[in-house]
């Protein structure tokens, strides 16, 4: 991660930390803005979209998440969580139950 990436990281983890999730919205869009690829962005980005209430929107940044880094446990339990609140129950069970084999030391995709 670059300097300036990193440094815009740390600013929206701290928005968040005083509870300005606003603030830190703005600043992890603009961390996967600057890179797309930014897995800890877009994971950090759902959970504040889903603290907001979009959820709609957090899944989507969950999505992402788990499509850069799919054998990620929080991100799966993460994206389960965002799909119970958007009534999506079929979509929250295949997350869970990908969040389960990951906890029991499995893979949900082979790693290259």
């Amino acid at each position: 991660m670059n300097e300036a990436l990193d440094q815009l990281f740390d600013d929206a983890n701290g928005h968040l930390a005083l509870g300005e999730i606003d603030e830190a919205v703005v600043l992890y869009r603009r961390c996967v803005e600057l890179s797309p690829d930014f897995f800890d962005g877009w994971h950090a980005l759902g959970m504040a979209l889903f603290k907001q209430g979009k959820v709609q929107e957090a899944i989507g940044a969950g999505l992402m998440a788990t499509t850069l880094r799919p054998n990620d446990l929080l991100a799966w339990t993460a994206l389960s969580q965002m799909f119970v609140r958007n009534g999506q129950i079929a979509e929250a069970e295949d997350a869970k139950s990908k969040a389960r084999i990951l906890s029991l030391g499995g893979k949900v995709q082979k790693e290259v």
